[in-house]
């Protein structure tokens, strides 16, 4: 039996119910089963966003409708693909993930409601969005998520996957963030179009071993994941 997590806790009456049905049709199309209370978290979730983006501007995006599109359905995208290397890998029970340049937790946020054996760490330079992190984790009771204000070249830890949405260059993604992934991790970029010329300018230590084709729903225009790792001259 799941538990249905409320619609309006914390949350302002503007809150878009509307969305559920639409929420629900993605998440079938993407093949995704989230409980009753997952479906309601990442309501909740996008709620708050529009709540603190009239703020404290985390996000272009205004219109409830596009920001489920945009923004939930493209990070949800690649919960499966995400969930495939877990298992592969051997982490299906715990890992640690990095966003890099979370901004508003995309696609942080929603790993963390979906994976909740990820623990997830959402480090931006701007304080107000780590502080928005944080904040959802608490709203939400997600005791797998953090946000963190920080450069990435200054964590200390180490983590098994690396994630970025629409933060940098693949070369600079991978350059600023290199210390921080662990022996055996993968980089996991969110991008448009196949990114042929900053692949092409990827460090010779980093290696592309696979670019994933992603089909979002209600979304117009190309996605792709680029899944990177270091080359076996690297981890020698």
């Amino acid at each position: 039996m799941t538990t249905t997590v409320s619609h309006h806790n914390h949350i302002s009456p503007a809150t878009p119910l509307p969305l559920e049905p639409a929420l629900r049709e993605g998440l079938q199309q993407l093949g995704l089963t989230l409980s009753d209370a997952q479906i309601g978290a990442l309501l909740q979730y996008l709620a708050l966003v529009g709540k603190w983006t009239q703020v404290y501007n985390l996000t272009a995006v205004r219109d409830p409708q596009e920001m489920l599109s945009h923004h939930l359905l493209d990070c949800l995208a690649i919960i499966q693909p995400l969930q495939a290397h877990l298992a592969q890998a051997g982490l299906a029970e715990g890992a640690d993930l990095l966003d890099v340049g979370a901004g508003a937790g995309l696609p942080g946020v929603v790993i963390a409601i979906c994976c909740p054996q990820v623990r997830v760490s959402c480090v931006d330079t701007v304080a107000k969005k780590a502080a928005f992190v944080q904040q959802v984790a608490a709203t939400l009771r997600l005791p797998n998520l953090r946000g963190v204000h920080a450069r990435v070249e200054k964590l200390q830890q180490r983590f098994d996957v690396i994630t970025s949405r629409a933060f940098a260059s693949l070369p600079d993604f991978t350059v600023w963030s290199r210390d921080s992934l662990a022996e055996q991790g993968v980089w996991l970029a969110m991008k448009g179009k196949v990114p042929d010329a900053e692949i092409a300018a990827l460090p010779a230590e980093v290696a592309v071993f696979h670019v994933e084709q992603l089909r979002v729903p209600r979304l117009e225009g190309e996605r792709c994941l680029v899944w990177m790792k270091l080359g076996a001259a690297a981890l020698g």
